[in-house]
């Protein structure tokens, strides 16, 4: 989240007829190939051009200095609280617990898998 927020990301579009021909992140979008025809027929469509580029930027945020005191009430309880259960997963255990400690097995009177002719192979 950090790394998206203060990175400034600058987008290309390529149009051609007012539709969207390619979009590149990084580097400038590629044409369409309209404009090596438009090249050779310059001098007939001087003023009529099809294609379009537009490139916007999304500037990233430069101020990060963000103290605790700049947060609310609820902000800090909430953090506090966060921080401290998340802290509290990696305690290691003295003992692992027994879920059945309190409760014996039952008596077997009769041995089921005979009974009832079940048996692994």
């Amino acid at each position: 989240m950090l790394l998206l927020s203060t990175v400034s990301w600058t987008v290309d579009k390529h149009l051609c007829m007012g539709r969207v021909m390619d979009v590149s992140f990084f580097m400038d979008a590629e044409d369409c190939g309209m404009e090596a025809a438009m090249d050779a027929m310059s001098d007939q469509l001087t003023q009529n051009q099809c294609c379009d580029n537009e490139s916007f930027t999304v500037t990233g945020q430069d101020d990060l200095k963000l103290t605790w005191f700049d947060l609310d009430l609820e902000h800090r309880i909430f953090l506090i609280a966060f921080s401290q259960t998340y802290l509290e997963l990696f305690v290691p255990l003295k003992e692992l617990p027994v879920s059945n400690e309190k409760y014996p097995p039952p008596i077997l009177v009769k041995d089921i898998h005979v009974l009832d002719q079940v048996f692994l192979i």
